[in-house]
């Protein structure tokens, strides 16, 4: 039994590990985009085209702190889970103590809970703000089909429209990835929980108050029985 919540343990760090890079993805990739266009927020932003230009403006743009929003879950996300990373590398490498208390383990489950509820929301932002976008061009700019096609078209100065699709695209990703990442975590942790108690119950039933045979092998069957439904003695 130890054995086999060791095992998941480690999945469980792998995952945490996992989480990190997926949370400084979504975060870094929506940053450059935004650093890309001046500081401006293009989740659900509308463009403009000058046509004596030939080039691609900003009409619209949301406000920054959709971004920020976005970008700060991504990062505490990832700091949260460096930190259970960093907790149980030293666990196992320094301590070599695996036991792990149930509280702990319900409020890794209630983390989880909130974790993939914002994460649930910045998915949906990242994928509802991005095809408006490319909505937006490919209705406004003529002979594009497609966000992609924009990329290699020429952005009024000093926007830089290079691979702000890719990038949307890599932070949404990673969204995604990491709201899947955390339901198996909330998995293991409520599995592990589980086998916890069992094994709890196991050894209470064999070395407990209630092991009766079982818990002492120096006690006799007499002495265990119940002190008021004892037999008469004869007279």
């Amino acid at each position: 039994m130890m054995m086999a919540l060791t095992g998941l343990l480690l999945l469980e760090l792998s995952l945490y590990a996992c989480c990190f890079v997926c949370g400084i993805v979504t975060a870094a990739s929506l940053t450059i985009v935004q650093g890309n266009f001046g500081g401006r927020c293009m989740l659900y932003g509308l463009v403009s085209y000058n046509a004596s230009a030939d080039a691609i403006g900003i009409q619209s743009s949301s406000s920054q702190s959709l971004c920020y929003f976005v970008s700060a879950m991504s990062i505490m996300v990832a700091v949260v889970c460096f930190s259970l990373s960093l907790y149980w590398a030293y666990s196992f490498c320094i301590d070599g103590d695996i036991r792990r208390e149930r509280l702990w383990m319900n409020l890794i489950v209630v983390v989880c809970g909130v974790f993939l509820f914002f994460l649930l929301i910045t998915g949906c932002m990242l994928r509802i703000g991005r095809d408006q976008l490319c909505s937006s061009v490919t209705q406004t700019v003529p002979n594009i089909t497609s966000c992609e096609d924009a990329q290699t078209r020429k952005w009024a100065s000093p926007l830089k429209g290079g691979r702000f699709y890719n990038s949307l695209h890599k932070a949404e990703t990673a969204a995604w990835v990491n709201f899947f990442f955390w339901i198996i975590i909330g998995g293991l942790v409520i599995y592990q929980r589980r086998q916890s108690s069992e094994a709890k119950v196991i050894a209470g039933g064999y070395g407990g108050p209630a092991g009766g045979l079982f818990g002492d092998p120096g006690v006799t069957a007499a002495e265990t029985e119940p002190f008021f439904n004892r037999p008469a003695r004869p007279q």
